[in-house]
């Protein structure tokens, strides 16, 4: 039997389960892809709440990758919450060249709740030096607008308009996240390198979710450790992420 391929998740804890590593490696294992994982944070959260924080250090956030990197030959690195400058230098000398390992960033800039999760020095050191190394960034409307320095787009002319902002800051493509807009759909539009432009719509399911950018981002990176194209990546990944919260809504409303 083939061994199945390894994607390295850098990314931090969710004591609640409902993000972060715990709900990177639920993904990966739907996917039957093999999970390494790099904590970069760990945090005390409820379904509500950030309570608390304490960050790894950088020099053993670098001494986990090169160990990950060193134990198996990995498919995909897959990038959810930094927390620090420091952790996002430490990662960026780290890591390979995209070109070998393609690299899926998913900015987590801010919890639901709107605990802060990455200081600003950590966001303008992962805008400028960070975005040009990954293969594909996977902002919300709020993360894209944080990023970009701007109000939030209103519909989707500005989202595809703040797409290209931050494909020129160099990344080989980006998605630009529809979950948090407004609508019966949810548009998620990828824009790459040679400007085509892919919009992926499913239908909106209603009620609060927590961890879909980890879920979206993981789905994305075990796809493209099966081989699949980024667009074909992402679009199965939006369809994976519907699905489960389709689920969820309906077990709710069974209850």
């Amino acid at each position: 039997m083939a061994q199945r391929p390894a994607v390295l998740v850098i990314a931090g804890s969710d004591s609640s389960g409902g993000a972060g590593l715990v709900r990177d490696v639920q993904v990966l294992a739907d996917f039957h892809t093999r999970a390494l994982c790099v904590v970069t944070a760990v945090t005390a959260q409820t379904h509500g709440s950030l309570q608390a924080t304490h960050h790894v250090p950088p020099e053993l956030v670098r001494a986990q990758m090169l160990a990950a990197f060193e134990s198996e030959r990995i498919a995909v690195i897959k990038i959810g919450m930094l927390g620090s400058r420091g952790i996002v230098q430490a990662v960026l000398e780290t890591l390979p060249d995209r070109e070998v390992v393609p690299i899926v960033l998913d900015p987590v800039l801010a919890s639901s709740s709107g605990s802060c999760l990455l200081d600003e020095a950590g966001r303008a050191l992962l805008r400028e030096a960070l975005l040009p190394h990954v293969t594909v960034v996977t902002p919300n409307i709020p993360e894209a607008a944080l990023l970009l320095g701007t109000a939030p787009a209103l519909d989707e002319a500005g989202r595809l308009q703040q797409a290209l902002q931050l494909l020129r800051l160099g990344p080989q493509a980006v998605l630009l996240k529809g979950g948090h807009g407004a609508g019966e759909t949810v548009v998620d539009i990828l824009l790459t390198s040679h400007q085509t432009v892919v919009r992926n719509t499913v239908p909106r399911v209603g009620g609060a979710h927590r961890g879909t950018g980890c879920a979206l981002g993981s789905a994305i990176a075990a796809e493209l450790a099966a081989g699949k194209s980024l667009a074909d990546a992402c679009r199965n990944a939006q369809a994976y992420l519907f699905a489960q919260l389709s689920a969820s809504a309906a077990q709710r409303f069974a209850r």
